[in-house]
């Protein structure tokens, strides 16, 4: 099935991981794919990966935190139907020091997971009003766990972007994603036990998710099967955050089976 056959669709950070993924989903479903990040290195090998679908594809350097450089780069499209805005600094990749100052820290979160969302959404909305396009960003079930700091605060302000532009642009349709542990290199270590196991399930499906079921909820949200959704945050988390894990076996000893009784 090919939805966006002709469509154009920009992927911030779609050099690796998550990103690339759902660079490759679109590919695959017909869309010619503009991958813009800050590693020519990987930006490069990600755009001849997409390539190798048969898509047309290319990549653009850029530092999403800095408004100009945004602005430079949109003004090099002369379409866009389709933005993902994907790119954002993760806590397992940060370079945050313990003698940082309160500003150098909320400028790191801030500028790489919501400055960037908000330049890419407001320049590139003119040519998404052209499209009567979509955006689609990605956000992180970390805005609901207080634990995860500045990353958690900068991904909430991502959701709370997400309604107002879905306010602003419409008819224009913004929605985001919010994926759980999803399996990349950057949390190929994140159970902390060397053999990859957890101590408490990453899901209630017991497993991690993967790239491509991101990429197939951020497809979806973007095609014309959801073409009545806006304003919406979807969790792609398998369940986790419906759950309190530790109270599983205090639960399972006075039996917490209420809908089957088994």
């Amino acid at each position: 099935m090919e939805r966006f056959t002709d469509k154009v669709v920009l992927v911030t950070g779609g050099n690796s991981g998550i990103g690339l993924a759902i660079a490759q989903r679109f590919a695959r479903e017909g869309a010619q794919l503009v991958l813009v990040g800050r590693d020519l290195i990987k930006g490069e090998a990600a755009a001849s990966k997409v390539k190798a679908l048969g898509a047309a594809c290319e990549f653009l350097q850029i530092d999403l935190r800095s408004e100009e450089s945004v602005k430079d780069v949109v003004e090099q499209l002369g379409r866009l139907d389709v933005l993902v805005n994907n790119a954002g600094l993760g806590t397992r990749r940060t370079d945050t020091k313990l003698d940082d100052t309160p500003g150098i820290r909320w400028d790191r979160w801030r500028g790489s997971n919501l400055d960037a969302t908000y330049y890419m959404t407001a320049y590139c909305m003119p040519l998404l009003k052209k499209s009567c396009g979509s955006v689609i960003n990605i956000s992180s079930t970390a805005s609901m766990h207080s634990n995860w700091g500045l990353y958690g605060v900068a991904k909430a302000g991502v959701e709370a972007l997400t309604r107002s532009f879905a306010a602003e642009a419409a008819p224009v349709r913004v929605n985001a994603v919010s994926p759980g542990w999803i399996a990349t290199d950057a949390t190929s270590q994140a159970s902390g036990n060397a053999d990859g196991s957890w101590d408490l399930p990453p899901s209630l499906l017991n497993r991690v998710g993967t790239g491509d079921e991101i990429a197939g909820a951020v497809a979806f949200l973007a095609s014309e099967d959801a073409s009545y959704i806006t304003g919406q945050t979807l969790i792609v988390d398998g369940g986790l955050t419906t759950m309190d894990f530790p109270s599983r076996a205090l639960l399972d000893g006075v039996g917490s089976a209420l809908f089957s009784g088994g």
